[in-house]
């Protein structure tokens, strides 16, 4: 009976009695068959899931190609090279949607599942994706271990492509940590730190392989990149000619391939490098141009900040009244988009037009609304500006804040304040812009303009160094940049015991060492992953404790314990942040791009009249 039962299960139809096997192995095989189909079915949901999702990703939609990625994983599979696959797409998918700490654990994943099956390309690829990650997230000294990883194994597989990909990323993160210094160290316009200008010609030394690569290549839309990010650093450096050249190339690329988004960036900063040589006239026609091809794109952001750079353009040349349409059409913009930061903005700059023109009036309601956005959305530097400004427009018009008040009373019910003083342009010496100064005829708008600049980058210059801010739980720094598992050990490193201790470096000594066990792979961390028969063999041979000869040496591990040991008491507090940013402001405030241009012409805008040749001497700024 049990035979003839078995038969029934396992078999569909009648099956000879001779060719019955016993009823163990009967149920055994069917057992087998059974995991067979369903290792099948698994293995086509787990690859069909991930098809999905990198269709969803190429349409744009990583959200839900995220998803899709996700259910991959949880089903999972015994192939490792499917796996590899996902990890990486799962990792690009988080990096476009900004949830870099999440990218930085599937890429993690990916470079040690490509050691894991002696993939090498594989393994440079999931570097290079680290190392975007990592800069991105500030991680700099990290950032360009791993893109030197991906170009030496580049080099050793004689890949070409990937070798200038290498060489692009390396330029890109020496170029942002560039950036960054450059904005963070105070120094004057030309004059650059020695550590800004040799992480900028870093940079440059790479964009200039790359380019040289590609151009092997024949791949013109890589050429167009390297101009661009070669004009950008040449721009940062103070090389504007260069840079010109450099922007030029990348905009005749752009226009070869019909890419209006890198042509409009082309002639953005086409017109701030000749902003710096002092060509504002032809600055001014490349952001027509740009504010031409924002209106194209009907990109509303970008036609803003194109009118923004037009506006201060316009002042630079003295012409107010086109500065002031300029101002008004970015307000419009800022208020539809509802960016705070960019009004504050628009209406600094209108205030400033107007008391050029000498509508003072105008000025100071511009003002007031500058310095109630400013305090509205906590920006400190802009709100001491504006305050400047308020106390200067109150004393050259005689109205004090009080009766302004009063006004704006009488106003809501239906009445017109009586203006109390109307100044003519012969009477601006009433306002004081330089009460240090004492001279004996009026001011002009432009000294008046700049000087309102220079008192308000004045006090920037503490504002770049660090603050240490106060948290609830009485610790310092700042949460806004994730951190990663190994910065949280160093950083409750350097809480524990002070540098100056024995202590203290046995302690990173211990925390480092241990480092190079952490970088090899566990098998429970690698999610999705299915261990069987087929593959035990091969993920147990390259995750054993001893390593496996295609895992990176020592050496790699401690180039990055060095990154991370000069950056210890980096992790005790983060820089001061600079400022609330709204999308219709350029990535380079044009006041400031105005301070920089203008940093070492301050006093030359003045011209002094003293009564005698002592104060002629005492108050003569410097030979010209």
């Amino acid at each position: 009976m049990a035979e003839m039962a078995v038969c029934r299960l396992v078999h569909p139809g009648a099956r000879p009695r001779a060719v019955l096997l016993p009823v163990s192995l009967e149920l055994w095989f069917y057992v087998q068959k059974i995991k067979n189909m369903q290792k099948k079915r698994m293995e086509a949901s787990c690859l069909e899931l991930a098809l999905e999702g990198e269709r969803l990703c190429k349409a744009g939609d990583f959200k839900a190609g995220v998803a899709f990625f996700e259910a991959a994983v949880q089903v999972g599979t015994e192939d490792l090279k499917t796996l590899s696959a996902i990890y990486s797409q799962l990792g690009n998918a988080y990096f476009y949607l900004k949830e870099f700490s999440k990218a930085l654990e599937y890429h993690r994943h990916d470079l040690t599942l490509a050691r894991t099956i002696g993939d090498r390309i594989g393994e440079a690829k999931a570097s290079g994706n680290l190392g975007n990650t990592l800069k991105v997230l500030g991680s700099y000294d990290e950032a360009i271990a791993c893109c030197q990883r991906h170009l030496d194994i580049s080099r050793e597989q004689n890949d070409k492509v990937g070798e200038a990909r290498a060489q692009y990323n390396i330029g890109n993160v020496f170029h942002a940590k560039g950036k960054q210094l450059s904005w963070l160290m105070a120094h004057d316009s030309g004059d650059l730190p020695d550590e800004v200008r040799e992480t900028l010609e870093k940079a440059t030394e790479y964009y200039e392989m790359n380019l040289k690569i590609v151009k092997e290549l024949s791949d013109r839309a890589a050429q167009g990149r390297a101009y661009g990010n070669l004009g950008n650093t040449h721009y940062l450096l103070g090389n504007y000619d260069n840079a010109i050249a450099f922007h030029k190339e990348r905009l005749s690329i752009a226009k070869e391939y019909g890419d209006k988004a890198a042509e409009r960036r082309a002639y953005s900063n086409l017109g701030n490098a000749h902003i710096f040589l002092g060509k504002f006239d032809l600055a001014a026609d490349y952001y027509k141009k740009t504010l031409q091809i924002s209106r194209q794109l009907k990109d509303q952001a970008v036609e803003a900040q194109a009118c923004y750079s037009l506006g201060n353009t316009y002042t630079l040349l003295q012409d107010y009244e086109k500065a002031i349409e300029y101002h008004t059409k970015h307000l419009s913009i800022a208020q539809e988009l509802k960016d705070r930061v960019g009004e504050g903005r628009a209406c600094w700059s209108l205030g400033n037009a107007y008391v050029s023109l000498g509508s003072h009036e105008q000025g100071l309601h511009f003002a007031l609304r500058h310095l109630e956005i400013s305090r509205e959305i906590g920006d400190r530097n802009g709100e001491q500006a504006a305050q400047l400004n308020v106390t200067h427009l109150q004393s050259v018009l005689g109205v004090s804040l009080a009766q302004r008040d009063r006004h704006s009373d009488y106003e809501a019910q239906g009445a017109r304040p009586r203006i109390v003083t109307r100044y003519s342009m012969e009477n601006m010496n009433v306002v004081k812009f330089s009460p240090e100064k004492k001279v004996n005829r009026d001011p002009s708008d432009e000294e008046c303009f700049f000087d309102l600049l220079s008192r308000f980058q004045s006090n920037r210059m503490d504002d770049q160094r660090c603050t240490f801010e106060e948290r609830q739980n009485g610790t310092t720094g700042s949460a806004s940049t994730p951190v990663s598992p190994l910065q949280d050990r160093i950083s409750q490193a350097s809480l524990i015991a002070s540098p100056q201790t024995e202590e203290f470096f046995d302690l990173i000594a211990s925390s480092q060492s241990r480092r190079l066990d952490d970088q090899r792979a566990n098998v429970g961390n690698l999610p999705g992953l299915r261990i069987t028969h087929n593959n035990s063999q091969v993920v147990m041979g390259h995750l054993r404790p001893d390593g496996d000869p295609q895992e990176p040496g020592d050496e790699f591990f401690n180039m990055l314990m060095k990154c991370q040991s000069s950056r210890i008491d980096d992790q005790r507090c983060a820089p001061p942040s600079p400022g609330p940013r709204g999308p219709t402001v350029p990535d380079e405030d044009f006041f400031s791009l105005i301070q920089r241009v203008q940093a070492k012409r301050m006093d030359e805008q003045r011209v002094d009249l003293p009564s005698s040749r002592e104060g002629l001497e005492e108050n003569r700024p410097g030979s010209s």
